[in-house]
């Protein structure tokens, strides 16, 4: 019976059913977070992917894929209880940006063509539940210290990219 659960166990993962926190709450949040971006975008392999916090009036947990060419962002918006997508992932590009900004605070607004303006931070140890049912909860903070260092450099370069300081790569 024992081997059976086990193999039960082991099947559910491989499968992406095993849901369950028990063994790396941490690492359930990425694969879930990765999982709603990943569902979202086609060519999700060429993204990096951040975890940002959103301010002001687009206030929420979001996926941030970035890549340096074609110089682009997606934010895929997050439900923070079930941490699935919320909404569609937005593509922000020399297309359909119209403003970016550095915040005093470390963060970046982001106005699109649409009217639609993103606040939002990308944390170095960022702290997300992972709601296991109704009733349990457990926290889990990711480690993305290089990655928002990372981020920061490739919003500079975007930022002059869209400036026209740099090729449009």
């Amino acid at each position: 019976m024992l081997r059976l659960i086990k193999l039960s166990k082991l099947i559910g993962r491989v499968r992406g059913m095993d849901k369950r926190p028990d063994e790396n709450p941490t690492q359930q949040v990425k694969d879930r977070l990765h999982e709603a971006f990943d569902s979202q975008i086609p060519n999700f392999a060429s993204y990096n992917l951040v975890a940002g916090t959103g301010i002001a009036g687009s206030g929420g947990l979001k996926v941030i894929g970035y890549r340096r060419q074609p110089a682009e962002l997606i934010i895929a918006p997050i439900n923070a209880s079930s941490l699935e997508a919320s909404e569609d992932a937005i593509n922000i590009n020399n297309t359909n940006v119209n403003q970016l900004a550095e915040l005093s605070d470390g963060g970046y607004e982001i106005a699109i063509s649409t009217g639609r303006v993103f606040r939002f931070i990308v944390p170095e140890a960022p702290s997300i539940d992972l709601h296991v049912d109704d009733a349990v909860s457990i926290g889990a903070t990711l480690d993305q210290k290089s990655d928002a260092e990372d981020f920061a450099d490739f919003m500079d370069h975007f930022m002059n990219t869209i400036e026209g300081t740099e090729n449009f790569v």
